[in-house]
C-alpha cells in the first residue's frame, strides 16, 4: 500500500510519559502516541488533536504503544471528536491494546468514537 505523501514532527516527553508523532498519508493526520495518557501528558495530545487550521480534517490517532489512559485522556479524545465532526471531519483510533481498549470499552467511548483494529483499516474509507 502505498501513504502517499508524509511529512512529520515529533513532540516526546520524558521517558515514561507521552510521546507524540505526527504526519500525514492522503490528506489524513496520522498521530501514532506511545507511552501514557493522562493529567500530565494531555496537553501534547490536545495540541496533536487540534485541526482548527484545517477544512475537513481527518484524524487517526495509533494508539498501538499506549500503555496507560485516565479519563483525562478520554474527555481529550471526545472534545477532539466533537470539533471535528462540527468541522465536517472525522476521528478515528486505530491499534488499541488490551488495558486502553478495556477502558475505552467500559465508558463506551467505541460507541462514539469509529475504533479499528488496525492502522490500514482506519486509513481506509
Amino acid at each position: 500500500m502505498s501513504t502517499g505523501k508524509t511529512t512529520g514532527t515529533e513532540h516526546a516527553g520524558p521517558t515514561g510519559q507521552l510521546s507524540v508523532v505526527t504526519t500525514a498519508t492522503h490528506g489524513i493526520r496520522v498521530i501514532s502516541l506511545a507511552g501514557e495518557i493522562d493529567h500530565h501528558t494531555g496537553d501534547a495530545l490536545r495540541h496533536a488533536l487540534d485541526a482548527s487550521d484545517i477544512s475537513r480534517p481527518r484524524i487517526v490517532v495509533d494508539m498501538r504503544h499506549v500503555t496507560f489512559m485516565d479519563s483525562s485522556g478520554i474527555n481529550i479524545l471526545i472534545a477532539a471528536h466533537c470539533a471535528l465532526s462540527e468541522a465536517g471531519g472525522w476521528l478515528r483510533l486505530a491499534s488499541i491494546g488490551g488495558s486502553v481498549q478495556r477502558t475505552i470499552t467500559l465508558v463506551g467511548v467505541d460507541a462514539v468514537i469509529d475504533c479499528r483494529e488496525t492502522l490500514r483499516q482506519a486509513l481506509t474509507p
